[in-house]
């Protein structure tokens, strides 16, 4: 009996090939490309891909065939993305520190 709406938590890379129409091959190739794509391995040693990695491969895909980057060129844009969240984590938390701030002095 498959319930519908329950999302797996891990996906195989036959599974990952599957869902984004790249061959295991160049989902192992990317992994040495990009520090970002790096699925867990389980016990067995077969790659185990999260939905984190999952979005990973698309934007990489994304990058390489429909905006037609170089390896070198994905890279540097997913490094940028990078920077800019995480300027963007540090600006919410410099916000929620303020507001506790205040939030402690009216105590």
């Amino acid at each position: 009996m498959k319930h519908e709406g329950i999302r797996k938590l891990y996906h195989s890379i036959s599974e990952v090939a599957e869902l984004t129409g790249l061959e295991a091959h160049v989902l192992r190739y990317w992994e040495t490309e990009f520090e970002q794509l790096q699925p867990k391995k389980n016990r067995a040693g077969n790659r185990v891909y999260t939905e984190r990695d999952l979005a990973v491969v698309e934007r990489i895909r994304h990058l390489l065939r429909d905006e037609k980057y170089t390896i070198e060129g994905a890279r540097q844009v997913l490094a940028l993305e990078a920077e800019a969240g995480r300027d963007e984590t540090r600006k919410a938390l410099l916000e929620m520190r303020a507001f506790f701030e205040k939030v402690l002095q009216s105590l």
